[in-house]
This record gives structure tokens, C-alpha cells and sequence, in this order.
């Protein structure tokens, strides 16, 4: 089977397994494709969406507004390429060597480090956390002082120190966000979202281009 063929089928799957779920289209393609990276369909109950997230998020990738990233893998599985058809770029300061330098002088995680690195970077883009709680709990708290001002937070940090928790007060936060209850996440699950983002905004432009072509 073609990589095309197999994804269709994949689809295919979780659509079934997945039955009546409730989410609005655009909110689906989310979630959808959460489930088809991690293979668990825990997400259709413990993902959170802020009412504005999508829009915010799509309305930021059609703008040429950068993905910021916590770390390389994350970074690696953004849809680069489809990115920078609207002019964008997808970031990750976790490697700088400024950055390695400051952590080590704050005795600060390289998460925390290169969230404040990226702040004037972030501005009406996405900052997308799959690995670090660290990096969250530091955005969160840039958010809230108004040194940060992305569209959109994709926060889906993994694991069993302070994941659940910076989760949670993100959920509570009224900034368009895209998160979920609980331990599970991961880089991959945060580019998911991101692609799903991205596929969003792809069709929002071709739907935009067909109007003004009727026009």
C-alpha cells in the first residue's frame, strides 16, 4: 500500500472506532489526527480546545506567523514545506548555544531557557510544547505578564512530573489553547496538531481562491 492509501485507511479506522464523538468539523481534523500518531483514542475524551484556538491557529499560519517548537522532534515533524508556502517557518531554540549557556548560568531547564528566547519571536504565531512541562509552566507565566503574546498554545507536554499539572492551569488560562487532561502527549501529538492546523489553513486558501475565481 502507498503511504496515501495507508493514511486513507487509517482514517477509515479510527473514523469507525471512534462512532459519534460530537467534535465540529474543523475540531475533528484535530483530533483525528491525534489519535492516527499516537494510536490512542483516550484524546477524544481528555483534549481540551479553546473556543478561539483554531481560528487563532489558522488565522496564524495564513498570516506567515512562525511555529515555535520545545524541541527538534517536534520541530522535524511540522509540515515545513506547506508551512512556508504561506510564508512561515518552524523554529526550535532548544540547540542554541546562547541558550545552553543561560541554563546553565540560571540553573534553569534549556525548555524554560529557550520559551524566553523565542518570546519576541512567538508574537501572533504558535508555540507548540510536546516534551517539557517546563516549558509551559515558563510560557504560561510570560503569557500572563504580557512578555508573550502567541495566537495560539499547542501545550501537550509527556510524563509524570508536573505534565498533568501545567496542562491543567494551562486549560484554565482564556488564550487560545489546544491541550489535554492527564499524563499522555508528546512531540509528536503537538505536530500533529500543528499539521492539522496547517491542512486547515491549506483548504481555508483554496476555498478562498475558488470564491474570488466565481467572483
Amino acid at each position: 500500500m502507498t503511504p496515501d492509501r495507508i493514511e486513507a485507511e487509517s482514517f477509515r479506522i479510527i473514523e469507525r472506532e471512534a462512532g459519534r464523538h460530537g467534535f465540529p468539523p474543523d475540531e475533528w481534523t484535530i483530533v483525528r489526527r491525534m489519535i492516527h500518531t499516537s494510536a490512542d483514542f483516550d484524546y477524544l475524551r481528555t483534549v481540551r480546545i479553546h473556543p478561539g484556538a483554531v481560528a487563532a491557529g489558522v488565522a496564524a499560519i495564513r498570516a506567515g506567523r512562525p511555529v515555535v517548537t520545545d524541541t527538534r522532534m517536534a520541530c522535524m515533524g511540522v509540515r515545513s514545506r506547506d508551512l512556508e508556502r504561506f510564508g512561515g517557518r518552524v523554529l526550535c531554540r532548544m540547540d542554541d548555544p546562547a541558550t545552553h549557556a543561560a541554563a546553565k548560568a540560571a540553573g534553569a531547564t534549556r525548555a524554560a531557557v529557550a520559551v524566553e528566547a523565542a518570546a519576541g519571536e512567538m508574537e501572533g504565531g504558535i508555540y507548540a510544547v510536546g516534551n517539557a512541562p517546563t516549558a509551559l509552566l515558563k510560557l504560561i507565566e510570560l503569557v500572563q505578564a504580557g512578555r508573550a503574546r502567541p495566537a495560539l498554545v499547542v501545550g501537550l507536554p509527556v510524563g509524570f512530573v508536573n505534565a498533568a499539572e501545567s496542562k491543567a492551569v494551562l486549560a484554565g488560562l482564556d488564550h487560545p489553547h489546544i491541550t489535554n487532561h492527564g499524563r499522555k502527549g508528546g512531540s509528536n501529538v503537538a505536530a500533529a496538531v500543528v499539521n492539522a492546523l496547517i491542512l486547515l489553513a491549506l483548504a481555508a486558501d483554496g476555498s478562498d481562491q475558488m470564491k474570488t475565481r466565481s467572483t
